[in-house]
């Protein structure tokens, strides 16, 4: 999770991304209070929410993981009850930083290989657009089969599909 490509600025992950995030366990819990302290400045507010921006990076992971449900029911968002609801929004942030982008086609098929992983190889996860190009890390690392303009090609093709299907469209 610490190798994401910088966002513009003024972006911070949404708290609907970062509950994506936790269910993935994909989340580096230092990460967590600078995020909820922007998540106040956004007119979001409450005690756990407050209590979060308050810790520090250096403080115990667990704490500031205990906080992370409730901070989020603050913000009127709920850690998604499925790792395919959490690949849907992470699948989708994936092929919206490509398409802006912020990332190349490489980084995306290694992050949706670890967002698979991480579902544990759940069938469904993999039968959205981004998911089924799992099998491309092994044809692109070994220099076999496509071209890597043709691997590349395969990854545009599968972000604008998982932006259509969250009725995102990449810029033009």
């Amino acid at each position: 999770m610490h190798d994401w490509p910088p966002a513009p600025s003024a972006e911070i992950p949404s708290s609907q991304l970062v509950a994506a995030w936790a269910k993935l366990n994909m989340l580096p819990a230092e990460q967590l209070p600078l995020r909820a302290a922007h998540w106040l400045t956004a007119a979001n507010d409450g005690p756990a929410l407050r209590e979060l921006a308050a810790l520090s990076a250096k403080d115990d992971p667990r704490d500031i993981r205990d906080l992370l449900p409730d901070a989020l029911a603050d913000c009127g968002i709920a850690i998604p009850d499925s790792a395919t609801a959490a690949a849907q929004v992470a699948f989708t942030n994936l092929a919206r930083l490509h398409a802006e982008g912020h990332a190349t086609e490489r980084w995306v098929l290694a992050k949706t290989w670890e967002i698979i992983d991480r579902s544990g190889h759940d069938s469904s996860v993999i039968s959205l657009p981004l998911g089924q190009i799992l099998g491309l890390d092994n044809e692109w690392d070994a220099g076999w089969g496509r071209t890597t303009q043709e691997l590349r090609a395969e990854v545009r093709k599968a972000c604008a599909a998982q932006l259509a299907t969250s009725k995102l469209r990449p810029p033009p």
